[in-house]
């Protein structure tokens, strides 16, 4: 009797062994899996985006160890759907084209898809990313890039220059968009051309859905006192909110102030 209380303990002990074992292994697993994400993807992803943005300025002919923006720097006035950072609205420009991103050759007004083709700089931020055409998470926003809505006008033109970027992960450019405030200057490179914004206006919160807020003239659908009324040339930048999470966007709106031509 004492030996087979013995052995049907000595079995317990096993299967709680084995159990705390197939529990450890599963931890560590979901902790190499939450690093790979919140650090390595980061890492990566930012290393390519800086490396993008030299190549584009050397090509440019302004430099890639200046630190920023050739000429834009004096008199800056007053002193930004994975999970689905996308943009703030799915089903409205986003372009999923799986081009490659290495090429330049194509002008700024007609970018190919997934090409890198500009450079967004905001001061406040620290931010220095390049700009790619369409929204795709693949060939764009995984890549710590600024996906440009291929439905929306390009940077300096009447309308809107509208763009989204993650928030978390993959490089998160747009990781403090909420700090942005009025009068905070955002800068847009091309090979053309320098064009300065202001930042104007900000939506802390609306819809996945909410396309207004990238029209040419932006007013959002869900939240109809955040907009524009009349023409003009603005920026449009969207990520997620909350942090980590895909539920809502976030919208920061700009106005073109100044456009420096290259040369």
């Amino acid at each position: 009797m004492q030996h087979s209380t013995r052995r049907r303990r000595a079995r317990y002990r096993r299967v709680l062994w084995s159990g705390a074992e197939v529990l450890v292994t599963v931890g560590v697993l979901l902790l190499l899996l939450v690093a790979h994400q919140l650090w390595w993807t980061n890492r990566e992803a930012k290393d390519g985006a800086e490396r993008r943005v030299e190549a584009l300025q050397r090509e440019w002919g302004t430099g890639a160890g200046d630190g920023g923006l050739t000429g834009t720097d004096a008199g800056e006035p007053g002193a930004g759907p994975a999970a689905g950072t996308e943009g703030a609205a799915s089903g409205a420009g986003g372009g999923t084209g799986t081009g490659s991103e290495g090429g330049t050759k194509s002008s700024s007004s007609n970018p190919s898809s997934s090409q890198a083709y500009a450079v967004l700089r905001i001061p406040r931020l620290g931010l220095r990313v390049p700009v790619a055409e369409g929204t795709s998470k693949q060939n764009v926003l995984n890549k710590g890039y600024v996906g440009h809505y291929s439905g929306s006008q390009q940077p300096g033109q009447e309308g809107n220059f509208a763009v989204a970027g993650h928030r978390n992960t993959h490089g998160e450019p747009f990781r403090y968009l909420n700090r942005l405030r009025k009068g905070d200057k955002v800068e847009v490179e091309t090979r053309d051309a320098t064009y300065t914004y202001l930042v104007d206006k900000t939506l802390p919160q609306t819809s996945p859905r909410d396309s207004g807020v990238i029209r040419p003239v932006p007013r959002s659908l869900t939240e109809p006192a955040y907009g524009y009324d009349a023409p003009g040339r603005y920026l449009t930048l969207t990520t997620c909110t909350p942090e980590y999470t895909s539920r809502y966007r976030l919208v920061v709106w700009g106005r073109l102030v100044a456009t420096l031509p290259r040369g």
